[in-house]
């Protein structure tokens, strides 16, 4: 990104850096987590001991923010999200915030009809319907 074009993420400018990184929702960052404590108290008797703020404070986070717990529709999810060519960081903010209706997607992420594959409003609402469905059933 040049230095005279400013960043907006409304329109998916948001850097090479950002646009190409691997992005994680909350519920799989989660499951990760959740895996590592489990490392851990595997390797210890006292695993709090072996477990830094940050990481019990991380853990606590995306736990309480996570949509989706079950690990089968946590994958259910990034396998809907990605059938709509979205850029990762669309997909894990439609992941994370679960918006109801087509007008909430758009505010939350504008990019998704700016861009030239603009979805339109039927696509976003079989994605939505498809995401809601993964929720009901977990």
């Amino acid at each position: 990104m040049s230095g005279e074009e400013e960043e907006n993420a409304a329109e998916l400018k948001i850097g090479d850096e950002f646009l190409k990184a691997k992005c994680l929702m909350n519920c799989e960052v989660a499951l990760i987590l959740e895996h590592k404590y489990e490392q851990l108290q595997q390797m210890s008797e006292d695993p709090m001991n072996q477990m830094s703020q940050v990481f019990e404070k991380s853990l606590q986070y995306v736990k309480r923010f996570s949509r989706y717990k079950n690990p089968d529709s946590v994958r259910q999810v990034r396998e809907i999200l990605s059938r709509y060519q979205l850029a990762e960081f669309e997909l894990c903010v439609l992941g994370n915030l679960c918006p109801e209706t087509v007008e909430e997607a758009i505010a939350m992420v504008p990019s998704i009809k700016n861009r030239g594959r603009a979805l339109d409003d039927e696509a976003i609402e079989k994605m939505l319907n498809d995401l809601s469905l993964v929720k009901k059933f977990e």
